[in-house]
Order: C-alpha cells, then sequence, then structure tokens
C-alpha cells in the first residue's frame, strides 16, 4: 500500500506573510479614516472693486473773512456770536478809538511842523525871517546908491580942489563896504540851507504823513465790518479784552464752499490725480459722510511732523454748513475703480517671492495654483487677471491654524 507524504509549510514564512498583511491593512484603514483637516474656503466672483488711500486733513473755508485788530486796543464793543448770519457790510465789532484818536492829532501837529520846516527851506528862511532879510536888503540898496552918489560928488569937488584926497578915499570905502554888505545878503538870501537840509526836510514831512494815514487806517478800522456774506463761526474775544495788534477778532466763511487739506505720505503720492473722487468723514458726526473731489494733487513733498507728505487741496462737493472750519477729518480717496472683475478674498492670496498663489480644493485636496493679479487691491479684495474661474474653490485658511500645503487632504467650510 503505497505511503501518503504530506509537505509541511515552514511557520516562519506563515508568520512572516501574515504580518506584512496585517501591516498593510493597518495603514490602508489609517490612510481611509484619517481625519481630515478642515479649512474655510470661498468662490472667486465677479464684482466692482475700488482702490483707496486713507488719510487726515483739516477742513478750511474756500471763501472767509478773518477780522483783526487794527492797532493795539480794547475791544468796546460786540455786536455778533457765533452762528450768526452776516451780509457784507455788516458791523461785526467796535474798538475803543480814544488812542487812535490822540495819535490823529498828534500825526496833524507833526504834519504842521514838518509842513514849516519844509517851507523855511524851500524859501530860504521863514516868513518873518524873509521879511527882515527883505528889509535888510533894501537898506543896504539904498546905503550902495548913497554912497555910490556921494563918491561921484567928492570926486568931483576934488578936481576944483574943493575936497582933499582923504574925502574921497573915506567914500570910496564907505560904498566897498555897502557892496560887500549888499552881496553878503543877497548870497544869504539864496542859498541858506544844503541839499541835505533840504532832503531831511522832506522825508520828516513825509514821515508825518505816514504816520498820518496809519492813524486814519487805524481809525477806520475800529469799526470792523464783514466784506463777505457769511456764518460767524469763531469770536476768540470778548468786550473789553485788550488786544495786540493783528490779534483775531471775528472770524467769518461761507459754510457752504468748504475745502479740506489733506497730507498723503509719500509712497502714495503718484496714484493721486485732480478729478479723483474722495469720501470724508469726521468722528464728532459719526454715521454721516461728506463727498468730494481733488484739487490740486500734491506738486512737491514737505515736513509733517515725522512724515514725507504730499499736501493736496480737496474739493467738498456737497457741504451744507455742517462741516466746521479747523475740523480733523479723515479723507479717503479713491484712486482705480474697475467693474465686473473677478477678485477673491484677500486671505486666499500667498506670495512666494515675485509668484502669487492660491491653494484650489480639488476632490477635497489643496493644490497650489499660480495666478497673475489685476490692478486693485484693497483691503478685503483681490483682483484676478488669470489663473482662476468663477467655478473655482479656494482655501482661506484652517480653521485648527494649521499651514496649508500643496496636496492636503482638506474638509472645506463655508
Amino acid at each position: 500500500m503505497p505511503t501518503l507524504q504530506v509537505k509541511r509549510t515552514n511557520p516562519v514564512v506563515v508568520w512572516s506573510a501574515g504580518l506584512l498583511i496585517m501591516l498593510v491593512l493597518f495603514f490602508a484603514t489609517r490612510w481611509l479614516t484619517r481625519e481630515r483637516i478642515e479649512v474655510r474656503v470661498a468662490t472667486p466672483t465677479y464684482q466692482n472693486l475700488i482702490k483707496s488711500v486713507p488719510t487726515n486733513g483739516k477742513v478750511e473755508p474756500v471763501v472767509e473773512f478773518q477780522a483783526h485788530a487794527a492797532s493795539p486796543g480794547q475791544v468796546a464793543k460786540l455786536y455778533v456770536e457765533v452762528g450768526d448770519e452776516v451780509k457784507p457790510g455788516n458791523l461785526l465789532v467796535k474798538m475803543d478809538d480814544s488812542d487812535i484818536q490822540e495819535r490823529m492829532a498828534n500825526a496833524e501837529l507833526s504834519i504842521s511842523s514838518a509842513q514849516v520846516g519844509l517851507d523855511t527851506v524851500e524859501h530860504n528862511g521863514s516868513q518873518d525871517e524873509r521879511l527882515g532879510m527883505t528889509s535888510d536888503m533894501e537898506k543896504a540898496r539904498l546905503e550902495q546908491q548913497h554912497a555910490t552918489k556921494d563918491l561921484a560928488t567928492l570926486r568931483q569937488l576934488q578936481q576944483k580942489g574943493a575936497a582933499s584926497a582923504s574925502e574921497v578915499n573915506a567914500a570910496d570905502q564907505r560904498l566897498t563896504n555897502a557892496n560887500a554888505a549888499l552881496a553878503n545878503l543877497e548870497s544869504r538870501s539864496k542859498g541858506r540851507f544844503s541839499a541835505n537840509e533840504m532832503a531831511r526836510a522832506k522825508q520828516q514831512l513825509a514821515d508825518a504823513k505816514a504816520q498820518q494815514a496809519a492813524a486814519r487806517s487805524s481809525y477806520a478800522g475800529a469799526n470792523v465790518r464783514s466784506t463777505i456774506a457769511g456764518t460767524v463761526y469763531s469770536v476768540p474775544v470778548s468786550e473789553y479784552d485788550y488786544v495786540q495788534a493783528g490779534e483775531d477778532l471775528v472770524d467769518v466763511a461761507d459754510l457752504n464752499k468748504m475745502r479740506v487739506r489733506a497730507y498723503f505720505d509719500e509712497p502714495e503720492i503718484g496714484n493721486l490725480a485732480d478729478g479723483q473722487a474722495v469720501k470724508i468723514t469726521w468722528d464728532a458726526k459719526q454715521g454721516k459722510t461728506w463727498h468730494g473731489h481733488i484739487y490740486r494733487a500734491p506738486t512737491t513733498v514737505i515736513a509733517y511732523g515725522t512724515r514725507s507728505v504730499g499736501e493736496c487741496i480737496i474739493t467738498v462737493d456737497d457741504a451744507k454748513g455742517d462741516l466746521l472750519p479747523n475740523t480733523n477729518v479723515t479723507v479717503t480717496v479713491t484712486t482705480r475703480e474697475d467693474d465686473n472683475v473677478l477678485s477673491i478674498p484677500r486671505e486666499a492670496l500667498h506670495t512666494d517671492g515675485p509668484q502669487n498663489y492660491v491653494f484650489r480644493v480639488v476632490k477635497n485636496r489643496l493644490v497650489r495654483t499660480p495666478v497673475q493679479l489685476g490692478g486693485v487691491a484693497n483691503l478685503t479684495q483681490v483682483e484676478i487677471a488669470s489663473g482662476l474661474t468663477a467655478k473655482d474653490v479656494v482655501a482661506l485658511n484652517a480653521l485648527n491654524n494649521a499651514d496649508l500645503l500643496d496636496g492636503l487632504a482638506v474638509k472645506p467650510v463655508e
């Protein structure tokens, strides 16, 4: 009877094969059942995007009248208060003019004195001096005539032997003295004062007239009247206050014509241009927005505190008396606006050197995708020129703050 032989399997091989199968099953199960990272996602959308630049600015009137004290003095009376509407010619404030009247009187006396001095120089003496000079010259001429006649008579008598030589010599000396006296008086009547004395007398009269003009101007300025139609927005003085020359008394402005002087940091200047739209807000009126446009873009860079800025003038288009002068406001300039462009939330965009990219979600995995940006990027949205479509889904961030990586398995969360 034949014998049956059974081939026995090596136990080591069996155990090795079993262990390998268990390992494969373990890792396969772990891979299939592992927890996926939850990520917030968004879909690219078409919308209108605005690029804007905010900064600070100060409101100032376009049409303004500021009344200043023409000279030191006391405020005698105020005729207006803050909020009053005034018209051109309305009396705003009256200054005490007693000191000004005294100055005008002194100026009148100075002019009179200077005029007398100039007349004296121009006519070679005062009127009394000129009258005395005329009288002296008349006497000198008579003396000359008498001396000439006497000399001629004595010379005739000398020829007849009726007069001595000494008498003729004495008459001749008398004529010589009369001629000298007359010449001296004539010289004094024509050149008594020098050119410098003439110039000094003219300058004294000019100075006196200037003082009179200044006093008259101060007198006119004692009654301060508005030169424009507008609203009184500041009265920094009170009645009986003593003010210095040039001190502000009353400020009037047309509050419907306002502008803002704004200061933009140097890197933003290149984005500004005349005519760009502007929104204006004021913390004192929450929820209120005014609108305007750039009237004059910056033309140079100046130092503003610790900043290097460009000064920009912005016209307020809808001021209605509710935006006050000298208030500090925030202005936001729209530098570019693109309509109906594809955009994504800014937090979905990543940058690696010069390359911009996003993570698309494809079959629950992240796929790093390069994108080209458009011309508008603001604080919340970025324009996409190419690389995405409106059907794509992009990852924003992981809910557990984990880093997003290419190929990472994720669970999208809206």
